[in-house]
């Protein structure tokens, strides 16, 4: 935990994550990198340069099983409010839609919902589970399916809404939130879609793993990469 507490905190000083009195949402899907970011934010609270508040809240999509008794038990425990929203986004998708490739529907769906879920509990900011594979991940995703490079900003002012999105792990490696979900028994949740793990982030997942065999110290390569902002522009600070 005391390697996550310090990518939250250099990412906070790198790109202005926090400021005094702002009132944080960590969007909780119930896997393991939303539930590692709740609990590093509710400890990070204890240091952090400027007094945040935080609450917690996860969207039901409409399928099940999907108990969320053990998040909420976890919420309480750590006294962070915590919030459910059911939405028919699953069966919008799935029997409505009939998407062939969900994915990126259902996160936009998802993200306006969350957003306005934000609204509705009062926060200004959007704290979501991203770190740095994922950054990677989507990098590549977007450099191989789309042709361009690109990837999710750390810090993202939503002018719509007044909703900033931030993510505080974004210098984090999916190996270290591995460890803290499993050192802290964290109660993650099996997500009931349908399309979980049979995507084009998995496959892209996958290329990257097969690349670090080769070169191991690929990922910090990349990250250094997309810290490169005068020649890139990815994350500007």
């Amino acid at each position: 935990m005391k390697e996550l507490l310090g990518c939250i905190r250099r990412a906070d000083k790198d790109f202005g994550l926090i400021e005094e009195g702002d009132r944080v949402c960590v969007g909780v899907s119930g896997g393991k990198d939303s539930l590692a970011l709740l609990y590093a934010m509710h400890l990070y609270r204890r240091f952090c340069p400027n007094k945040f508040e935080l609450t917690a809240a996860t969207l039901h999509l409409g399928r099940e099983p999907f108990d969320l008794s053990a998040i909420q038990k976890l919420c309480d425990e750590i006294g962070v409010p915590y919030v459910v929203k059911k939405t028919q986004i699953s069966e919008v998708i799935f029997d409505v839609r009939k998407e062939e490739n969900p994915c990126a529907l259902c996160a936009k769906m998802r993200r306006g919902a969350l957003i306005d879920l934000c609204k509705e509990m009062g926060a200004n900011k959007l704290a979501l589970g991203h770190h740095r594979d994922d950054a990677e991940e989507t990098l590549l995703l977007s450099l191989l399916y789309e042709g361009r490079l690109h990837t999710f900003h750390p810090k993202t002012f939503l002018s719509r809404s007044g909703i900033t999105q931030i993510r505080p792990m974004v210098y984090a490696s999916e190996k270290h939130v591995i460890h803290v979900v499993k050192a802290l028994s964290l109660p993650v949740v099996t997500s009931p879609c349908p399309a979980n793990g049979y995507t084009k982030r998995e496959e892209v997942k996958e290329i990257l793993d097969g690349i670090c065999k080769k070169i191991p110290n690929a990922r910090e390569l990349m990250l250094s990469a997309l810290q490169n902002t005068a020649q890139y522009g990815l994350w500007d600070k």
